[in-house]
């Protein structure tokens, strides 16, 4: 709080300590509290629009089925065991096409970011491949790996590399030249150069693009399977759209995007754990 007290010939700025000085456990919950109502409140209110849209017949519940009846849908199929093979095949496709494209975009990030002849000879490439809508690739893996799972792995480490690669090379290229100076400074070698400067350092940017790739893996993944795939959710929602069991639809939806969220909230919690030093973009401490 800053308050101007006047004196005879002049003014002067007074600062007074606020609530947020004086009480900071009780701001940071309070302040949180208000966060965690607001993000349950926006969702929460369109649910009960669109339940009350669906009673009142302001739109077609057989188009539109209302959350209700999308919920009870779920859970019966859910109890039935019919929904977690399309759960599970979806989720096992993701790991394994997250986990080679990371491995993959770290790796070569890693190279190119410190090495500038290597980044001269293959970037050029690569960013005329990146902008190559990634499912255009399908069929070269579907004619590379042919049907079954092969091509469904493939096309989201494909989509993740690209995203790991790119966060891995521009904070490898934006450490500041004094982080490795220092280093140099203190004779290390090239091992003890990247495990205690150029890998704290570049971390924190590495894991965000790492966090993006996640939200993204389920996306490609989705609209894979509904293009070359006899099970996952991508294929439940489009059959189901295709037999006119709209309730179904929406449930894989709902399914899709309660596993994208927890996916990247996932890596979200790993990369706070690997980089303790890091600011937060959400938790304690943010106002």
């Amino acid at each position: 709080m800053t308050t101007v007290v006047r004196t005879p010939g002049d003014s002067v700025l007074v600062r007074r300590p606020g609530p947020r000085e004086l009480h900071p456990v009780r701001t940071h919950r309070r302040r949180r509290a208000l966060e965690v109502s607001l993000a349950l409140a926006v969702p929460l209110a369109l649910v009960l629009w669109w339940q009350l849209a669906a009673a009142r017949g302001w739109v077609d519940d057989r188009v539109y089925p209302a959350p209700s009846t999308i919920l009870a849908d779920g859970w019966d199929r859910a109890a039935a065991g019919d929904l977690w093979p399309d759960v599970w095949a979806t989720l096992q496709r993701v790991l394994a096409g997250y986990a080679v494209g990371t491995a993959a975009g770290y790796a070569l990030g890693l190279l190119m970011g410190s090495l500038s002849l290597v980044r001269a000879a293959l970037e050029p490439l690569l960013d005329a491949l990146y902008v190559v809508p990634k499912l255009a690739l399908l069929p070269v893996f579907l004619n590379m790996f042919g049907l079954g799972e092969g091509p469904q792995v493939a096309l989201v480490a494909a989509t993740v590399f690209f995203f790991v690669w790119i966060s891995t090379m521009s904070a490898m290229m934006a450490i500041p030249s004094g982080h490795r100076d220092a280093g140099q400074v203190f004779g290390a070698s090239p091992w003890q150069m990247f495990r205690h400067v150029l890998l704290p350092a570049s971390l924190p940017a590495v894991l965000v693009g790492a966090r993006i790739a996640a939200g993204v893996a389920v996306l490609v993944i989705v609209a894979s399977e509904q293009i070359a795939a006899t099970n996952g959710l991508g294929h439940l929602i489009f059959d189901s759209r295709a037999l006119f069991q709209n309730d179904l639809m929406f449930v894989g939806i709902v399914c899709v995007a309660v596993l994208g969220v927890v996916f990247s909230e996932l890596v979200r919690l790993v990369g706070r754990l690997l980089t303790p030093w890091a600011p937060r973009d959400r938790g304690r401490g943010q106002s």
